[in-house]
């Protein structure tokens, strides 16, 4: 796949997150933000530790303060590197110091913090030790939208990712299925995610006959037979943003019972997409593709939600089920993909990426949802 190399985030970039995660805090009633390495330290600052081990690393936004990442001293210069580095203040700290005496300085001792959900459980036991008045709450409880709307920077790197992960479905429906086992049609998915621009494969999911009717099945040594549904999910990260896509295929002519359910699902997926728009509420969409298969008379074969946010994580918020009235927003990315389970026999999952635009929905995925017929 060829294309022009996504422009990189600046300082400036980093900062306006930064100042906008800040007011989050406020708005949510926070005395400030703590953000420990991981999806939302990246996001934030573009600062990816080389090692997460037991010294602290932490990120401190407090309202009305410039931002402080408490760094060790022998991972100072990494951080300064970071591309958002020039947006806030590195405060280091030697081996033989005690890092929360030097994060509680930058704290109210008696706020409450959001704190991003990968913190380790030893980091945030020294915090409330050395500062018994504070409290916290968990970022995906307090601030759950907080990456969920994406400019248009990022809607530019995931419909890239998505495209690549259309050219390797493309690919992948060329290669022969029958008589090779789930874990060399994985293989071949992983590689061809790799070679269409991914620098991480998170999942690749080979479903086949029996085993598409576990949802997370990911690969066996199971040989793929002639007359298997198969189910292929598959994803990961490139240039940063994720991917994640499902066609279910078969070898061979289908049954017209396969047929069937796969023209339920694929209804079902379209009836989800056609519910996005600015302002619905996110299990509109899961309604919406649910009571497609639910009056085909396979609702206690749907089994999971319909779809889940993706970002610099392949799974994140928003979700869309059941309870969640969290409205759509211009801007927000998520996975549509119901499915059909049918234990002991086959399974079938359609998924493409979609965006809510001002006026409706995009999807970044757009492979055929026809059934595809393999070798």
């Amino acid at each position: 796949m060829t294309g022009s190399t996504p422009a990189p985030f600046t300082a400036d970039d980093y900062r306006a997150r930064m100042e906008r995660a800040a007011r989050a805090a406020v708005d949510a009633g926070l005395a400030g933000l703590l953000v420990a390495p991981g999806p939302d330290m990246v996001w934030l600052t573009g600062y990816t530790p080389t090692a997460v081990t037991e010294r602290l690393t932490v990120l401190v936004l407090t309202p009305g303060h410039d931002p402080v990442l408490v760094v060790p001293t022998l991972e100072a210069p990494d951080a300064e590197h970071a591309a958002g580095a020039s947006a806030l203040t590195l405060r280091d700290w030697t081996d033989g110091k005690d890092p929360y005496a030097v994060t509680a300085a930058l704290l109210d001792q008696n706020g409450r913090f959001g704190i991003s959900d990968n913190t380790w459980a030893m980091h945030l036991l020294g915090l409330q030790r050395t500062l018994p008045g504070t409290s916290y709450a968990s970022l995906t409880d307090a601030l759950p939208m907080l990456r969920a709307v994406k400019d248009a920077a990022e809607l530019e790197l995931l419909a890239a990712a998505g495209a690549a992960a259309d050219a390797t479905f493309e690919e992948i429906r060329k290669v022969p299925f029958a008589g090779r086992r789930e874990s060399d049609v994985g293989h071949d998915l992983a590689d061809l995610l790799r070679r269409f621009g991914h620098s991480q494969v998170d999942f690749t999911i080979v479903g086949s006959g029996p085993n598409g009717a576990n949802p997370h099945h990911e690969v066996g040594d199971r040989v793929i037979q002639h007359g298997d549904m198969v189910v292929l999910d598959f994803g990961g990260l490139k240039d940063g943003y994720g991917s994640d896509t499902t066609r279910t295929v078969h070898v061979g002519e289908p049954t017209e019972e396969e047929r069937t359910v796969h023209d339920i699902v694929r209804a079902a997926q379209e009836a989800g997409f056609r519910a996005v728009r600015p302002g619905v509420a996110c299990q509109e969409v899961d309604r919406a593709a649910r009571a497609v298969i639910t009056d085909a008379g396979y609702g206690e074969y749907f089994i999971h939600r319909t779809g889940h946010g993706i970002g610099v994580t392949t799974h994140e918020p928003p979700y869309m089920i059941e309870g969640e009235e969290q409205p759509l927003v211009p801007g927000m990315c998520f996975s549509v993909e119901p499915g059909i389970y049918l234990p002991g026999r086959f399974g079938v999952r359609i998924e493409d990426i979609v965006t809510v635009t001002e006026d409706g929905g995009r999807r970044l995925n757009n492979t055929t949802r026809e059934m595809v017929i393999v070798d």
